[in-house]
C-alpha cells in the first residue's frame, strides 16, 4: 500500500533501483515455502523435489542468456555477491598466472571495492578512462593488455548513465592482445531489458541479479564458461559445485527463473514500449525545460534508461519535491545515494561536483503506462521551476558551466 501523497496518482520509475516481483513469480515462489521445503542436498522426495526446482530455474536463466549448460551456472544471493564471486574468485584461482587485472573507472562498487581489496594484497589494477558518454575505446583496452593480465571486467550496461557497451568489441580486443585473459562483464541492469547472448558476446563470466527483472530480491547468479576456475568466497558445503556453498534459496532460486521466463516472452514489448516512453519524455523536457543535460550515450542505451542533470537545483530536494507529488525515482546509483557524495560514474564522464548533485534517474517498468508519461511530463517541469525559484544558483552559473564546457 502506497503512502497518501499530495500527487493525482503514484509513479514508479525507479526500475534500475530494483522492480515489484511480477506476479507470476510470487505465484510460483509460494508452495516452496511450505509445501516444498525439502533441503536440495536430502536424498528423500522432499528433497529431490527442492532440487529439480533448481534445476529446471538453471535452465530457465541459462535459455534467456544463451549459455553454453545450465551447469555453468552458480546461483547466489544477488548480483553483488556475484560481482564478488567473480572478481575475487577468479583472480585468486589464477593468480600464479599473473597478478593484473583491467577494470573501467565507471563500475559498480561491487566490482571497484573488490579490487580495492586485492590491489591491498599486492595486486595491480588499470582503471581505464571512458568518454563523456561512458564508452571504453577497445584500441585503449587492447594498450591496457599485458602478459600477466589474467582478468578484464568491464560492465555490460551502467545503472547510471545507461550507457551500453559494445561488449563483443571490447572481448574480442582484450582476446587478441592476450587469449589467456578472462574476461568478465556485469550485466545486472541488462537482464531482463535488453538481450544477453553469452555465446555472441564471447565472454567468460557474467554476474546477474534477479530483483532488476521483476524477480526476489535476495538472488542471483554468476555464469562461468566451462573451464574457468573460480576460489569461492563461501566454503563448508558441496552446493553449486562447490563453488557457493550454503544451503540453497530454493524459492528464490523458483522466482527467478520464472521473471527469466517472463522476460523471454515480454523482451520485445518491454523495449519496444518502455524506449517509447524514454523517448517521449526526453523530448517532452527538452521542449519545456532550459539549463538541463542528458548523460550517457544518447542512443546505445538501456531501452528503459533515462538521465539527465538539472542545473541549478540540489538533486535531494527534487527527489523529495516528486516524491510528494507521487514520482518515484532516483539520483544516481541506489547503492550510493544514501553517502550524499558525488557520484564517481558522472566525475568519470565529465560531470563537475557542483552540478552532478542535480543529476536524475527515470527507469521504466512493465507496469508503466502512456498516463505515467504524461503525468511526469506535466509534474516534473514544475518541479523544476519551482525550485529555481527558490534556489541561490542563477543563470549566470549555467552560462559559465557552459562557456566553461567549450
Amino acid at each position: 500500500m502506497f503512502l497518501k501523497k499530495a500527487g493525482k496518482r503514484v509513479v514508479y520509475v525507479d526500475h534500475i533501483a530494483t522492480t515489484p516481483v511480477a506476479q507470476e513469480v510470487l505465484e510460483a515462489m509460494l508452495p516452496y515455502f511450505r509445501e516444498h521445503f525439502g533441503n536440495p542436498t536430502s536424498l528423500h522426495s522432499f528433497g529431490q523435489v527442492a532440487k529439480k526446482a533448481i534445476n529446471e530455474a538453471r535452465e530457465k536463466l541459462a535459455s534467456l542468456i544463451n549459455a553454453g549448460s545450465p551447469e555453468e551456472i552458480i546461483f547466489t544471493s544477488g548480483g553483488i555477491e556475484a560481482n564478488n564471486l567473480a572478481i575475487k574468485g577468479i583472480a585468486e584461482a589464477y593468480e600464479k598466472k599473473g597478478k593484473h587485472i583491467v577494470t573501467t573507472e565507471i563500475e559498480h562498487h561491487s566490482i571497484l571495492h573488490p579490487l580495492k581489496s586485492l590491489e591491498r594484497k599486492g595486486w595491480e589494477v588499470t582503471y581505464l578512462k571512458s568518454d563523456k558518454y561512458g564508452l571504453i575505446d577497445p584500441q585503449q583496452l587492447s594498450e591496457s593488455i599485458r602478459p600477466d593480465t589474467v582478468l578484464v571486467s568491464i560492465g555490460h550496461s551502467n545503472r547510471e548513465i545507461g550507457t551500453i557497451q559494445n561488449i563483443k568489441e571490447l572481448v574480442k580486443s582484450a582476446k587478441e592482445k592476450n587469449p589467456r585473459v578472462i574476461f568478465h562483464t556485469d550485466a545486472c541492469p541488462t537482464l531482463g531489458h535488453y538481450p544477453v547472448d553469452l555465446k555472441d558476446w564471447g565472454v567468460d563470466a557474467v554476474s546477474f541479479t534477479a530483483h532488476l527483472m521483476y524477480g526476489p530480491k535476495g538472488v542471483g547468479a554468476l555464469w562461468t564458461r566451462k573451464g574457468v576456475k573460480v576460489r569461492p568466497l563461501i566454503e563448508g558445503g558441496t552446493q553449486e559445485r562447490g563453488v557457493r556453498a550454503g544451503t540453497e534459496n530454493v524459492p528464490g532460486i523458483v522466482g527467478f527463473g520464472v521473471a527469466c521466463e517472463l522476460a523471454q516472452k515480454e523482451l520485445s514489448d518491454r523495449m519496444s514500449r518502455l524506449s517509447s516512453y524514454r523517448d517521449r519524455v526526453r523530448a517532452g523536457l527538452e521542449e519545456k525545460l532550459d539549463m538541463i543535460e542528458f548523460t550517457g550515450h544518447p542512443t546505445q542505451r538501456l531501452p528503459h534508461h533515462l538521465s539527465l542533470i538539472v542545473h541549478l537545483i540540489e538533486g535531494e530536494a527534487m527527489l523529495l519535491r516528486l516524491d510528494l507529488m507521487g514520482i518515484e525515482t532516483a539520483s544516481g546509483s541506489a547503492c550510493v545515494s544514501l553517502a550524499l557524495k558525488q557520484s564517481h560514474v558522472l566525475f568519470a564522464v565529465g560531470v563537475p561536483k557542483e552540478v552532478a548533485n542535480g543529476s536524475i534517474v527515470f527507469s521504466f517498468g512493465r507496469d508503466n503506462t502512456e498516463e505515467d508519461v504524461e503525468y511526469i511530463l506535466e509534474e516534473f517541469p514544475k518541479t523544476v521551476k519551482h525550485l529555481r525559484e527558490l534556489s541561490p544558483f542563477s543563470a549566470e552559473n549555467w552560462e559559465k558551466y557552459v562557456k566553461g564546457k567549450k
